[in-house]
């Protein structure tokens, strides 16, 4: 597109936009599970196009210095990473919060308490369903339920907070109460119903997952009512479809305004998605600072702020709060990043896009295209 061609683009600190306060760093894309809906782009970056042991530690210096408080280490599945130890007690060292977003698969009790000792301060453990059979057939890894509720265990033992991910959607969103009621049995400060966003291996399922109106609208009464008589005893997190929403999301807090994304390659990225917006380069930590990246890049100086924006999004009052919604969305469904996001009630395809996925989710769900190093149709188990 002509669009990253421009060279007058406002810079971070000209768009009066600090430090971000977090990075996710993906620390490999490698994963013993295989979700239908992962957030990895469909082009899975090797175990060879990695960043070294002392490259993530030079990207944890570079971050520290620009202000950032928190890591979230991630994958993929960062636990195949045999220096993970190093990269946590580097971090620790540097004074950052780290948190581990892990399936747990991998994991033992002796690693678990050394990565406690090395200074890991949280667990995220995802879950695919509270039913065994179901929850290995969607995560396609055998034994995998069973594995995660003991993992879950013994981050307990250790004393870490525990927040179970809990990725919903119409082939498991029969199960909602149970998942609440699991991660109280687990003695999680956090739970994250999460209905599954529809970009990269999500988006190539979307048949396979999207809800109805109707199982949407009973997920939502439920989550209600539970966070009112679970008050003070569990924190819920509630994500919606945005094909149903009103309104988008404000998308990381907006574009290049509070948080970035690194990749396993050392790509930069204003959000874990931003790949599947094909125009897009990202600019590398093994050619730049980070601080330079965050300040300069075209990638992420593209759609800071209201600049970029067409009508109608630039002239809603709510350009400010949302930001237009989600870049990759409106890539996925529009043709066009620039474009307003398809999710907000003003875009004129929003009628279109709610009507679509109510039909196809009253149809058949279709077999998964399962999350590989080439894609694959049928379940591996």
């Amino acid at each position: 597109m002509d669009d990253f061609k421009k060279t007058n683009l406002k810079t971070a600190s000209e768009h009066g936009i600090q430090a971000p306060l977090a990075l996710l760093a993906e620390l490999s894309h490698r994963c013993p599970l295989q979700c239908p809906y992962c957030s990895n782009p469909v082009q899975l970056e090797k175990k060879t196009g990695e960043l070294s042991t002392d490259e993530w530690k030079s990207v944890i210096d570079q971050a520290v210095e620009m202000g950032m408080h928190q890591i979230h280490l991630s994958g993929g599945e960062p636990t195949v990473r045999h220096d993970l130890e190093d990269i946590v007690e580097h971090c620790n060292k540097k004074g950052l919060y780290t948190n581990l977003i892990t399936s747990g698969v991998l994991l033992n009790p002796d690693r678990l308490k050394k990565l406690e000792s090395l200074g890991l301060e949280h667990v995220q453990l995802s879950f695919q369903d509270t039913d065994n059979e179901n929850a290995d057939r969607i995560g396609g890894f055998k034994g995998g339920h069973a594995k995660k509720l003991e993992v879950a265990k013994w981050v307990r033992e250790v004393e870490l907070p525990l927040t179970c991910n809990c990725v919903v959607h119409r082939q498991n969103i029969d199960n909602l109460e149970n998942f609440i009621q699991m991660a109280l049995d687990l003695d999680a400060e956090r739970v994250e119903i999460a209905q599954v966003q529809y970009y990269g291996w999500a988006l190539k399922n979307r048949a396979a997952f999207i809800p109805t109106p109707e199982q949407l609208d009973h997920a939502t009464e439920i989550v209600e009512k539970a966070r009112v008589d679970l008050k003070g005893k569990l924190v819920i997190d509630y994500v919606i479809p945005d094909y149903y929403a009103k309104h988008p999301k404000n998308c990381m807090g907006g574009w290049g305004r509070r948080f970035l994304n690194m990749n396993p390659k050392g790509e930069v990225l204003p959000c874990h998605a931003a790949e599947t917006i094909p125009h897009l380069k990202f600019d590398n930590v093994r050619e730049h600072s980070l601080k330079w990246i965050w300040e300069n890049s075209k990638a992420f100086n593209l759609y800071r702020g209201t600049d970029w924006m067409p009508d109608p999004c630039k002239s809603c009052d709510r350009k400010e709060i949302d930001w237009g919604g989600c870049r990759c969305q409106a890539m996925a469904l529009t043709g066009d990043a620039k474009n307003t996001d398809p999710a907000c009630s003003i875009s004129p395809l929003h009628s279109e896009i709610f009507s679509m996925a109510a039909e196809e989710a009253r149809r058949a769900p279709p077999e998964f295209i399962y999350r590989r190093y080439g894609v694959r149709f049928n379940s591996p188990i």
